[in-house]
C-alpha cells in the first residue's frame, strides 16, 4: 500500500494522539494533562499553523481523541465511514496546495486559521477515510497484548502485525509463551 508522507504524518499523529490515552500513567490516564503537554505534542509531531494554545484547545483535542478512537473501533466499514463524514465535516475541510518547511507541493486539509482540533480533525479524519477508500480500515488496529490496548496502524505487506511494537509487547508475550512451554515439558 502506498501511503503519502502527508497522509503518513496525519496517521502517526492520530495513533500518537489515541495513545496519550492508553499510554498515560494509572491513575491519570491521560498524558495530555495540561496546555504545556498538548504543546509538547504538537512539537513532537510538527504540526504546522498552530497559534497560541490555550484550555480551550486541550478540551477540544481530547474531545477529537475519542472521536478517532470510535474510528479504530467502528465494528463496520459503514460505522467508520458516518464517523468519519460527521469528523470531516465540522472541521471545515478546505483543501488547498502548500509547499512549507522544505517539503515539495502538498495537500492540507484544515483551513487557515484553523485551531488545533480542526487540523487534527482535517487532516487526520482524511488520512483515516483514504485508508477506508482504499479497502483498507482494517489495518487500523489496537496492539494484541492484553494488558496494552494501544493503537496502530498496520502497514506491513501482508496485514499481519499484531503488536504496536514487537520489540516490546510482541517479545513480552513471545517469551512468556516460551517459558510457558519450558515449564510444560518439565512437567
Amino acid at each position: 500500500m502506498l501511503i503519502n508522507h502527508d497522509t503518513r504524518c496525519a496517521l502517526d499523529a492520530v495513533v500518537a494522539l489515541l495513545n496519550t490515552a492508553v499510554d498515560a500513567p494509572a491513575p491519570a490516564g491521560d498524558a495530555l494533562t495540561d496546555v504545556a503537554a498538548l504543546g509538547v505534542f504538537v512539537e513532537q509531531h510538527a504540526i504546522s499553523g498552530v497559534g497560541e494554545l490555550g484550555e480551550g484547545d486541550l478540551v477540544a483535542v481530547r474531545a477529537l481523541r475519542e472521536r478517532f478512537a470510535r474510528v479504530f473501533d467502528a465494528g463496520a466499514v459503514a460505522e467508520a465511514a458516518e464517523l468519519l463524514n460527521a469528523l470531516v465535516a465540522e472541521a471545515g475541510t478546505t483543501p488547498r496546495l502548500t509547499d512549507h518547511d522544505g517539503y515539495d507541493w502538498h495537500v492540507h486539509y484544515f483551513a487557515p486559521g484553523a485551531s488545533l482540533a480542526e487540523h487534527l480533525a482535517a487532516d487526520g479524519g482524511m488520512a483515516l477515510a483514504f485508508l477506508l477508500v482504499a479497502g483498507e480500515l482494517e489495518r487500523l488496529r489496537r496492539c494484541g497484548a492484553p494488558d496494552c490496548g494501544r493503537a496502530f496502524v498496520d502497514l506491513s505487506r501482508n496485514r499481519s502485525r499484531r503488536y504496536c511494537d514487537g520489540r516490546t509487547c510482541g517479545n513480552r508475550l513471545h517469551v512468556a509463551a516460551y517459558r510457558a512451554r519450558r515449564r510444560g515439558a518439565g512437567d
